[in-house]
């Protein structure tokens, strides 16, 4: 018990009402008209120490040290990059046999890391390649390690955003939806060979 509960405990007895009287066996003594009032249900017993008041409740229970909760929230972003649309619409004509040559890519080295706001698009290429499709018009290969499949990202990819906003090779995974986790291998830039 606190040490002023303890001093305060003496006061509430003297002044509480003396409710029970001895010479009327425990019975609630007559008012001013004379009339006892009716005993109530929830009257407790003298001998009971917790009984003496509910305001004596109310007192000792602000002494006690209030529970507190803690809440921790935690934000999590993770960023799709879906598959590449296709730019135009299959045309009937487009099963003839054209006149024009495939165009021919070169690759070239590059940085190894690309903005993750500039990927538009993404397509999967051979075994283990990626062609990225930026938002400034260049393509990008991504070669991912040897244990990893690009036919598992066909339907695009999830990445967890860093502090700087860059994909780079050597330190952010790719995640499938399928559920394969793979690392960045190597970083190209495919350019246009103009004959």
């Amino acid at each position: 018990m606190n040490s002023l509960a303890a001093l305060l405990v003496p006061l509430m007895m003297l002044t509480a009402p003396a409710s029970l009287s001895p010479e009327r066996g425990g019975m609630p003594g007559p008012d001013r008209a004379g009339f006892a009032p009716a005993p109530e249900a929830d009257e407790p017993d003298a001998g009971d120490a917790q009984g003496i008041a509910p305001v004596w409740r109310e007192l000792s229970g602000s002494f006690r040290p209030q529970s507190q909760n803690q809440v921790r929230i935690e934000q999590r972003v993770i960023i799709r990059i879906a598959p590449r649309r296709p730019s135009v619409a299959p045309d009937i004509l487009s099963d003839l046999p054209q006149g024009e040559v495939a165009p021919q890519y070169e690759e070239r080295k590059m940085g190894k890391c690309v903005p993750i706001k500039g990927i538009a698009g993404v397509q999967a290429n051979s075994d283990n390649r990626l062609l990225l499709f930026l938002r400034d018009r260049r393509i990008v290969a991504i070669n991912l390690e040897k244990s990893c499949r690009a036919r598992d990202f066909y339907s695009g990819f999830y990445v967890e955003p860093n502090e700087d906003g860059l994909l780079c090779v050597g330190r952010d995974k790719l995640h499938s939806r399928s559920g394969a986790n793979c690392d960045l291998d190597r970083m190209r830039q495919l350019v246009l060979v103009r004959r």
